[in-house]
């Protein structure tokens, strides 16, 4: 199966190399100044970030990061010595709704520093790397916003989505005359739901390091079950 994101591929390092010769800030200059993988190299050559937010809500242009949990993996391993965890103190209350699902509050954060003290080591972790993330407006949207707001420069990045994957293979799947008489319809494609598929054990969900170990997890099984790691990189990266 080849994934089809009905979309042309973006040449990624060639963006970069643009992309350079714009920024304007030191630490922007910093993360495009360092090569992504050649867009033909297999999966299996390729190491990952597998990389998660929690924020205070999900609306891109007024919420904010508090908490991101970032995994180097490749295919057939996941470098837990390597996994990063920040908390961080937004530029606005939390919302009551959001505390309730990721069980973050005010006296977690107020002596968290701001985004801003620590992007230099956020940034550092994701050069070079193809972040893998499942859904990606929340994780390459929120951030280029969070960016604007404190260095007016934003940021962008190549990812894989396993939720936008997930879905094709739910078409997929689920697709057709034949399942639409059957009354077969395309499953949940979040991400506990989604690796209960493959049989992924259950993890407590809203803790940003271990739903980005979730999503290494899932991307490997995707790519074992569905597709194949000698695949070039430009099919899958968004």
């Amino acid at each position: 199966m080849k994934p089809n994101f009905k979309t042309p591929s973006i040449d990624w390092p060639y963006k970069f190399q643009a992309k350079l010769k714009m920024a304007k800030h030191p630490l922007i200059q910093s993360f495009y100044s360092h090569e992504l993988p050649d867009k033909n190299t297999p999966l299996n050559e390729v190491e990952f970030l597998a990389i998660d937010y929690e924020t205070t809500g999900l609306n891109i242009d007024k919420d904010e990061i508090i908490t991101i949990g970032a995994v180097p993996f490749t295919l057939n391993r996941i470098y837990l010595n390597r996994a990063r965890h920040w908390t961080v103190r937004p530029r606005q209350k939390l919302n009551e709704d959001s505390v309730i699902i990721h069980g973050i509050t005010h006296s977690d954060i107020m002596d968290a520093p701001d985004l801003s003290e620590i992007m230099a080591d956020v940034l550092e972790i994701m050069q070079g790397k193809v972040m893998v993330v499942h859904y990606r407006k929340i994780e390459r949207e929120l951030l280029d916003k969070a960016l604007r707001r404190r260095i007016n420069e934003g940021i962008e990045f190549p990812v894989i989505d396993t939720m936008t994957l997930e879905q094709l293979i739910q078409h997929r799947d689920s697709g057709g005359l034949w399942n639409w008489i059957k009354g077969k319809k395309p499953q949940s494609v979040r991400l506990g739901q989604s690796r209960q598929r493959y049989s992924l054990p259950p993890y407590t969900p809203h803790h940003a390091l271990t739903d980005a170990i979730a999503t290494a997890e899932l991307f490997q099984a995707q790519i074992a079950h569905h597709f194949s790691e000698q695949d070039p990189l430009h099919n899958y990266w968004l």
